[in-house]
């Protein structure tokens, strides 16, 4: 296996234009484990942590870019107060070695259904910058994954950053589990509340063969909201449109049954984790007034 570390990002996309099957690694969380069962051999790695730059995050106006190599630790730490959501999810990521050690950009390139961070950042309508050296690529969350483990990247693309703008409104994430900690989700949601764009934002996790939005549940919602005038008012949000943005978030679904979880139990953890989400998140809301 050949081993290449590249110093700079750009000497970073000229190997992988060179090399297009080489397998990135950063944290090594998913990739070490593929090594170590032999369920993968490249020819090629690429060690991206010498490039200083996939480490770093910044603001530029209302968006918040996150290199891909910034850790969930630091998500939490320095991110918990603008994203929330995804602090949120990546307190649920392993232990605390692997959260120092496993990035934001590995856990979108690994295209897993459970990825932690994935339901957060479609709730946030997050933005993936990948780059060759044919150029620069934006490609929205919701059309980053293709298929189980399968993304939008071309062979000679690298994840740069995660682009978000943070949502004007509270954000929530859910995950259960087949214990309270260290467990891969056998489902998972996340919310964002949008009240400048009189909008919601949803992710589902581990129920379908990508991770993805309830965009009728999230059109639904945002409707009722507007039409009875409870964006402003910030009153109580009425049972039965809780229950039917719960109804549809399910609906959206598409699990199977595993060693995890049925596909039935799925459907009704994600009607439950959406029906409570969406009440932690107005009630945050209305505090908030």
């Amino acid at each position: 296996m050949d081993f290449q570390q590249p110093q700079s990002w750009l000497e970073a996309v000229q190997t992988k234009a060179a090399h297009p099957d080489a397998a990135p690694i950063q944290g090594g969380t998913d990739v070490m484990v593929e090594l170590n069962f032999d369920h993968r051999r490249p020819d090629v790695l690429l060690d991206l942590t010498g490039v200083a730059e996939l480490a770093e995050w910044s603001e530029d106006g209302d968006q918040v870019r996150i290199g891909a190599g910034v850790t969930y630790t630091r998500l939490i730490q320095d991110l918990g107060g603008r994203l929330p959501g995804l602090a949120l999810a990546s307190r649920t990521v392993g232990s605390p070695q692997i959260r120092n050690r496993g990035t934001v950009g590995g856990n979108l390139g690994t295209g897993s259904p459970a990825g932690d961070c994935h339901p957060a950042l479609l709730a946030a309508y997050a933005v993936v910058e990948v780059e060759s050296v044919r150029g620069t690529r934006e490609i929205p969350v919701d059309e980053f994954f293709t298929g189980v483990k399968r993304t939008a990247l071309e062979p000679d693309e690298l994840i740069k950053s995660v682009l978000v703008r943070p949502p004007a409104g509270p954000q929530q994430f859910s995950k259960i589990g087949t214990r309270n900690a260290m467990v891969i989700a056998v489902a998972a949601f996340g919310l964002a509340l949008h009240p400048d764009r009189r909008s919601v934002g949803t992710g589902i996790g581990s129920a379908a063969p990508t991770p993805r939005r309830a965009r009728a549940a999230e059109d639904a919602l945002a409707g009722e909201l507007s039409a009875a005038g409870l964006w402003d008012s910030r009153a109580d949000i009425p049972d039965r449109l809780a229950e039917r943005f719960a109804d549809l978030v399910g609906q959206a679904a598409d699990p199977i049954d595993d060693v995890r979880g049925t596909a039935a139990y799925r459907r009704h953890a994600l009607r439950v984790m959406a029906r409570r989400a969406l009440g932690w998140a107005w009630t945050d809301y209305q505090r908030a007034a």
